[in-house]
Parts: C-alpha cells; structure tokens; sequence
C-alpha cells in the first residue's frame, strides 16, 4: 500500500526554487534541497524523478510567481512606458519573494548557457521569444518606428534585461535605476 505524502508539492517546490535561485543549480546538492525541502531524498525522487525535476518545477514555480508582471505589461496599453515600467518591476519583484536577486531565469541560462540540457534550453527560449514578443507588440504602439527599428529595439531591450537581471545581483538599486533611465533614454 503506498504512503500518502506528508508534504504540500507546491510548498516544497517553492522552498527548492528559492535555494536553486540562491545557488544556482551546479551548486545545490540534493542534501541540500532534503534539508531545505523538509524532505527525504527517497521522497524527492518518487515525486519529482531528480534534483533536475525538481529544477523543472522550481523554473515552473518561478514563472508563475512572475506572471504578474508579465500579465501587466501584456494587457498595458502605453508602449514603451509599459515595457519601462515592467523593468523596474523585475528588480522590486525578486525582493518581494524572499530577498532574491537577479533573475532565476536568466541565472539560469547563464548557469546552462554551455550545458547540453534541451529540456532547459528549451524553457528558457521558450521565456525569452515570449517577452521579446512582448517587447515588439509594446514597441509597434509607436506607429512612427518601422519593423526594423522594432526589431533592433526588441534585441537591444531583451539584452539590456538580460544586464538588468545581472546586474541586480549585486548593485544598488540607485545604479539599477539609472541603468533602466538610461536604457529608455533612446527607446
């Protein structure tokens, strides 16, 4: 007869995420992630196959405790004050769940950037072209910018929060603010 769990899924996983965006992945142990978790490491296999499923829903977990801030800057309707407003979200955001910095997402990509981790790789694209997509809708509200401009501007803005995410990890919130200031001065 199976044993019924003696954990909430989400709690644990919500617990693993903010270790794995601390650490990283490489750097996480699976003793780790018992201690962290409140769980055996028997446990954490028969719920979740590996330290690297455990991952997959730390990544699912952290997206939708963003999903905020994307869904706001989705459904705004003022161009690039929007997008604007959306990186200065992404650098309160982290603070709000637990004191984090940077961004897990893109922690992660630079984490697996040279890992041969298609599962991974693959989440993060997938994150990526979804706000660049985001980008060039926000972008086309301006009707005096061709595609080409919009398409440069989406690459540069995509980047630019890539460094934003980066930076975050150990500068001051003055020189974040700047950093976006700057990045919409020429938007």
């Amino acid at each position: 007869m199976a044993r019924k769990k003696e954990y909430i899924e989400e709690e644990v996983i919500e617990k693993a995420m903010h270790l794995f965006w601390h650490n990283g992945y490489e750097a996480t142990s699976v003793r780790m992630l018992e201690k962290e978790m409140g769980i055996n490491q028997f446990s954490i296999y028969s719920s979740f196959g590996s330290k690297h499923g455990v991952f997959q829903e730390s990544l699912k977990c952290y997206k939708q405790k963003v999903s905020a801030i994307f869904n706001k800057l989705k459904t705004s309707t003022r161009g690039v004050e929007d997008i604007k407003e959306f990186f200065y979200d992404s650098i309160r955001v982290p603070e709000e769940l637990g004191n984090q910095k940077g961004c897990l997402v893109t922690n992660t990509y630079n984490e697996f950037v040279e890992k041969e981790d298609d599962v991974i790789s693959k989440e993060i694209v997938d994150f990526m072209e979804g706000l660049k997509a985001i980008f060039i809708e926000k972008l086309r509200m301006d009707s005096s910018k061709d595609e080409a401009t919009i398409r440069k501007q989406a690459n540069y803005l995509l980047l630019a929060k890539h460094g934003l995410a980066a930076a975050s990890r150990v500068n001051s919130k003055e020189e974040l603010e700047d950093y976006i200031e700057m990045t919409f001065r020429n938007i």
